[in-house]
């Protein structure tokens, strides 16, 4: 069977250091063009990636007839967009999170592609990662009895105003860029809609965007918390309490592909002076080739992507509901 063969749209840092390279190493694609709004950096690009043809122009790239499935790493104001656009001429696309500014326009992105036919998958590639797969397996089996209580940091460190994710209008800001991890999350974990949410919200006043955002999202018997910042120390952890037992992940986001990551599973012994900890280790893989080649066997299967789409629209619609606890504007005021 032949591979599908990608488009990459934009030559943004997360596609050209993280995706392409990994998308170049899934068994079942190949990546064949890359574009840029401007075609001295897409042909740069290109060069350094190996990728064959490289386009000034995004409209060029949808429109090529030997790109089955584009990569959207573009801003998030762009992706309703192009999605769109690239639906239209009958590509597949695997969408940089958040899908969109609003729960709205996340909808109308899912709507389009399926009224095309086409696979649109929203790209949280670390719940594909197999730490993660067990992570759920032990949650669901009971490993650490009824989860009641789900933690979540994380947070990096950019103040430079010209950054996209410091700029209000392109859907920048702490909760859009890492905050929607931790709903992601806890919503995968509990497999359901949290039933309450309460937040609080700090903006920078020169920025206009959230850096500092904490969050308390109920699901019937059990919470999910979590505080994201973008100006902060680097880091990231997780942390689930259950009746019977905790979980510990290492590195639950960024998980690197060269080494080895692992998780810890207290159950049991006399905690917490002298607790009955098991530390499960799983070899070194990149997430991101995983995704890939999930997300090409299901256009080559015609089958359904590893994550519905619909499930974005739904971690948009609690990032607007966490917005309106704290107080803050909705997205679509930009």
């Amino acid at each position: 069977m032949k591979p599908v063969r990608w488009g990459i749209l934009s030559t943004a840092h997360i596609g050209t250091s993280k995706v392409v390279p990994a998308i170049q190493r899934a068994i079942n694609s190949e990546v064949v063009a890359i574009a840029s709004r401007d075609e001295s950096r897409a042909q740069a690009a290109a060069a350094r990636l190996g990728v064959p043809q490289a386009y000034g122009s995004y409209e060029e790239l949808i429109g090529a007839a030997d790109v089955d499935a584009v990569y959207v790493p573009l801003p998030n104001h762009l992706h309703l967009e192009w999605t769109t656009l690239a639906a239209g001429a009958g590509k597949h696309v695997l969408c940089e999170k958040p899908l969109a500014l609003t729960a709205a326009d996340a909808r109308q992105m899912v709507d389009v592609c399926a009224a095309a036919g086409v696979k649109f998958m929203e790209a949280f590639m670390y719940r594909l990662h197999p730490s993660w797969k067990k992570v759920t397996d032990l949650v669901t089996s009971g490993a650490i009895g009824e989860l009641r209580a789900i933690q979540t940091r994380f947070s990096y460190f950019n103040d430079d105003a010209a950054n996209i994710r410091n700029r209000p209008e392109t859907g920048g800001g702490a909760l859009m860029d890492i905050g929607c991890y931790a709903v992601n999350l806890a919503r995968m974990l509990y497999g359901s809609e949290p039933t309450g949410v309460s937040a609080a919200v700090h903006r920078d006043p020169r920025l206009g965007v959230d850096i500092v955002t904490s969050a308390l999202l109920e699901f019937g018997d059990g919470q999910a918390t979590f505080t994201v910042s973008t100006q902060a120390e680097p880091d990231q952890r997780v942390h689930l309490l259950g009746t019977a037992g905790r979980i510990e992940v290492e590195i639950p986001f960024n998980i690197p592909p060269d080494r080895e990551t692992r998780v810890f599973v207290t159950a049991g012994g006399d905690p917490p002076t002298d607790p009955d900890t098991v530390t499960i280790t799983f070899p070194a893989v990149d997430q991101y080739t995983i995704q890939a080649e999930l997300f090409a066997q299901a256009i080559l299967d015609n089958s359904s992507v590893p994550t519905p789409p619909e499930d974005g629209v739904k971690n948009m619609e609690v990032v607007e509901r966490i917005f309106a606890a704290a107080g803050g504007p909705a997205r679509t005021t930009f």
